[in-house]
C-alpha cells in the first residue's frame, strides 16, 4: 500500500475530507464528489484512503493483514422493511438558505438528490405564543399588584411588595404560557421536495428541557426506530448524542471529534463557522468508530455523513441520517 493511498494511523477522515468542485443539486451540470474512505484493519489501525480503492483488497502496513476497503454502498440487499434509498454509506447534506423553515437536500456521491428534509420554524405560532404570554403576564401581574394593595395598608410598603410580587407572578405566568403554547418542531425526511411521501420522522418529545432533551425516531407506519438523548450538562465538556434502541438499550453515541477542540469552542465560539463541531459516531460505550459527521466550514453549508467504517451495518441508516440532521439543526451550528 503506497503512502499516497494511506494516511497515518488514527488519522481522522473529518480532518482531511474534501468536496472537490461545487455540486449542482437542482439543475445544470453534476460533478463527482471526492470522498476519502475510512478503512479499519482488524488490528485497530485506521486509514484514510482514496475513493478509487473502494471494494479492493489491501494490506495493512502495521500487521501485514489483508482486508477489504469498504465501498460507498453496502453489500447485499437492504434489511427487510428499509427503503433501498437508505442502503448506502454516504449521505451528502446541503442546507437550503433563504428559507423560513430549515430545509436540507440529501444527495448521493454523484450529487443526485435522493431525499428531502424539513424542520418547520412555525414563526406565526411562535409569535402567537409570545404574544399570549405577554398578555397573560400583564393580566396576572396587574391582579397581583391590586391584591397586595388590598392586604397591605402602608402605601409605600404596598407599592414595594406589589411591584416585587407582580413581577415574579408575571414572569412565571409568561414562561408557563409560552412553554405551553410553543410549537414542537418535528423533523421529517421525505422522498423528494414534493413532501408527499414521508419516510422517517424525528419527533421533539418536550417543549421545555431542563437537563436532557429527547427525540423519537419513527418510520412512516409509526413504528419507533430509536430515541435520541442529549444531556446539556455533559455538553459543557463535549457535546454528545446517545442513540437508544426501542428496547431502551444503548445503540451508539455521537460526540465531538476532539475534547480539545470542544473546549476551545466553549472559550472562543465557532469563529463564524471555522471551528464548527464535527462528530464521530461510536458503537455503544466503546471507542469503535462506525461513522463521522463532517460540518467543516463551507460556503454553501454542505455536510457529509460517512458510515463507511460501519461495514457490518450496525446502525440503521434511517436512524443515522436522522441523527445527522439533528447534529446540525439540534446544535444550532
Amino acid at each position: 500500500m503506497c503512502s499516497e493511498c494511506v494516511g497515518p494511523s488514527r488519522r481522522r477522515w473529518s480532518q482531511s475530507a474534501t468536496w472537490g468542485i461545487p455540486l449542482e443539486f437542482k439543475s445544470g451540470p453534476v460533478y463527482t464528489v471526492h470522498l476519502p474512505v475510512i478503512a479499519i484493519c482488524g488490528c485497530g489501525a485506521r486509514y484514510t484512503l482514496k475513493d478509487e480503492l473502494q471494494g479492493t483488497s489491501v494490506r495493512c502496513p502495521k500487521c501485514s493483514t489483508a482486508f477489504t476497503v469498504p465501498s460507498s454502498r453496502p453489500t447485499g440487499l437492504p434489511p427487510e422493511g428499509v427503503d433501498p434509498v437508505f442502503h448506502r454509506n454516504y449521505f451528502l447534506l446541503r442546507q437550503q438558505h433563504l428559507a423560513i423553515n430549515e430545509k436540507y437536500s440529501v444527495c448521493d456521491e454523484q450529487g443526485s438528490e435522493i431525499l428531502f428534509i424539513e424542520r418547520p420554524a412555525f414563526l406565526l405560532s411562535s409569535l402567537f405564543a409570545i404574544t399570549a404570554g405577554l398578555a397573560a403576564a400583564a393580566f396576572a401581574g396587574s391582579v397581583s399588584f391590586q391584591l397586595v394593595g388590598i392586604f397591605v395598608a402602608s402605601p409605600f410598603t404596598s407599592f414595594l411588595y406589589g411591584a416585587l410580587i407582580s413581577a415574579f407572578v408575571g414572569f412565571s405566568v409568561f414562561l408557563f404560557t409560552v412553554v405551553s403554547l410553543w410549537p414542537l418542531r418535528h423533523v421529517t425526511i421525505y422522498r423528494d421536495s414534493s413532501k408527499t411521501d414521508p419516510l422517517v420522522e424525528v419527533l421533539q418529545d418536550q417543549r421545555f428541557v431542563a437537563l436532557t432533551a429527547t427525540f423519537t425516531v419513527r418510520g412512516p407506519d409509526g413504528v419507533v426506530l430509536a430515541h435520541f438523548h442529549k444531556n446539556h450538562i455533559y455538553d459543557f465538556l463535549r457535546k454528545r448524542w446517545r442513540i437508544i434502541r426501542p428496547d431502551g438499550t444503548l445503540w451508539a453515541q455521537a460526540r465531538e471529534d476532539s475534547i480539545l477542540l470542544s473546549l476551545l469552542r466553549r472559550m472562543v465560539g465557532t469563529l463564524y463557522g471555522a471551528l464548527r463541531a464535527n462528530f464521530i459516531i461510536c458503537k455503544e460505550d466503546s471507542e469503535d468508530v462506525i461513522g463521522e459527521f463532517n460540518r467543516n466550514f463551507t460556503i454553501l453549508d454542505r455536510y457529509v455523513l460517512n458510515l463507511g467504517p460501519d461495514t457490518q451495518m450496525h446502525l440503521d441508516r434511517r436512524v443515522a441520517l436522522a441523527l445527522g440532521v439533528m447534529l446540525d439543526t439540534g446544535e444550532r451550528r
